[in-house]
């Protein structure tokens, strides 16, 4: 099998809003409007066309880095 076969999907969903308020508002009436998205996750790889063990070892190494 080539190199070209091979496939590696990262998958990270953006999920928790950011609130904030505008600088010199006063205390109380909620948190604000959201200002944007982040994920707060732990990294998923999906890996096709590798063998199981060169999948370890390729993940071993990433991990080391």
């Amino acid at each position: 099998m080539s190199r070209r076969n091979r496939k590696i999907w990262v998958r990270v969903f953006a999920d928790l809003p950011i609130t904030g308020k505008p600088t010199e508002v006063r205390m109380g009436r909620g948190k604000g409007n959201p200002t944007g998205w982040i994920a707060r996750v732990s990294t998923a790889f999906e890996m096709d066309g590798v063998s199981l063990s060169n999948a370890r070892q390729a993940a071993t190494l990433a991990a080391h880095k």
